[in-house]
């Protein structure tokens, strides 16, 4: 009697200490999904008056680099929502489908950064990679742009020649916007990285 009121008390423990300890991780990512959120939106706001050069795409994917897809989505709808939400230049809340736009193609940043986690765990950093890292800042933000570029004229009814007006009429700040993430995502995410290995 004596041994099975021992062994289903080391049972209960057992699961009891596995439920604590998935609860404490899952705190712990809580708490750095909110630091890189706070992260993303203070740099966000530091930038403001530059045109078109931004950190919060690199920090949403290496938000999901290092916490995963799911949180790394989370991360990236909570800062952009909150960063465009609360812009002094111009809050995201006065037009919706930019506003949803923008927190949409956070939200892929997010999780492709999930989805690349295991190619920077696994593989050293070389050149090709380097390039390839730079080819994927380039098209999450080309993602990015063009999602919020066409959100005006497709909600207001222009149709997909209104659409290439608005892309045409953005294209030089688009470039600009493209070029910088890429040559930010290939300055910030190794050395990041290699911090968080």
């Amino acid at each position: 009697m004596m041994i099975r009121k021992r062994a289903i008390l080391q049972t209960i423990i057992i699961i009891f200490g596995f439920h604590y300890t998935k609860v404490k991780m899952e705190l712990n990512n809580l708490v750095r999904a909110a630091i890189f959120a706070a992260l993303a939106v203070g740099m966000g706001f530091s930038l403001m008056l530059v045109p078109n050069i931004e950190l919060i795409t690199v920090i949403v994917f290496l938000s999901g680099v290092t916490l995963g897809t799911g949180w790394g989505g989370l991360v990236g709808g909570t800062a952009i929502f909150i960063y465009s939400g609360m812009n002094p230049m111009g809050s995201g809340l006065s037009f919706p489908p930019l506003f949803l736009m923008q927190i949409f193609s956070m939200i892929i940043t997010g999780v492709v950064g999930g989805i690349f986690r295991p190619f920077f765990f696994k593989k050293k950093i070389n050149l090709l990679s380097l390039v390839g890292l730079s080819l994927l800042g380039f098209m999450l933000t080309l993602i990015y742009d063009v999602l919020t570029l066409i959100s005006y004229p497709l909600s207001a009814g222009l149709g997909f020649t209104g659409a290439l007006a608005s892309l045409a009429q953005g294209l030089g700040f688009m470039v600009l916007h493209e070029v910088s993430n890429a040559v930010i995502f290939v300055l910030a995410v190794p050395r990041v990285v290699k911090y968080i290995k």
